[in-house]
């Protein structure tokens, strides 16, 4: 039987997390709305499958809002997404969060269709938003996903008050 285990980061996973965010996300600088997160110095959960590193959620709070800023599964199928997500709505009912956000790409089709069957509701539009952000991060690529232009960015939230 498999086996699932959500753990809080430690530090012998930074070299694994940076390696990840290198290879999943072109590098660990992560941009939402403008702001650069360096997605391997912050906190998160670790998700452990059949004693392998199977997923990895970023998150940062402010102002009584949690922000995922990156969500990894590298094992499809087996509930990982759905449990880091739901380790991270646990965690922001506890810091009493008013909510969890997050932002994603208008491309991104498979990762608005996740977060909307864990009960994100879109909460805002950025047009071309991924314009700025290149300015910081030139290799976020110009086309994504089934081969969509990535140009906005895409607001996701569920209150939690």
């Amino acid at each position: 039987m498999s086996k699932l285990e959500i753990r809080p980061i430690k530090a012998g996973d930074k070299k694994w997390i940076l390696s990840l965010l290198k290879d999943r996300w072109g590098s660990d600088v992560i941009i939402t709305r403008g702001k650069i997160h360096h997605a391997n110095q912050l906190s998160g959960f670790v998700a452990i499958f059949d004693n392998k590193k199977a997923g990895l959620v970023t998150y940062q709070i402010v102002n009584n809002e949690c922000e995922i800023v990156t969500l990894d599964s590298l094992v499809k199928g087996k509930g990982i997404g759905n449990n880091l997500i739901e380790r991270i709505i646990t965690l922001a009912k506890e810091k009493e969060c008013k909510r969890v956000w997050l932002i994603t790409t208008n491309d991104n089709t498979d990762a608005l269709r996740f977060y909307q069957k864990k009960r994100f509701a879109l909460s805002a539009l950025y047009p071309n938003a991924i314009e700025q952000s290149r300015k910081i991060k030139p290799e976020i690529p110009r086309v994504g996903a089934d081969g969509i232009p990535i140009r906005d960015e895409i607001e996701l939230e569920i209150k939690l008050s």
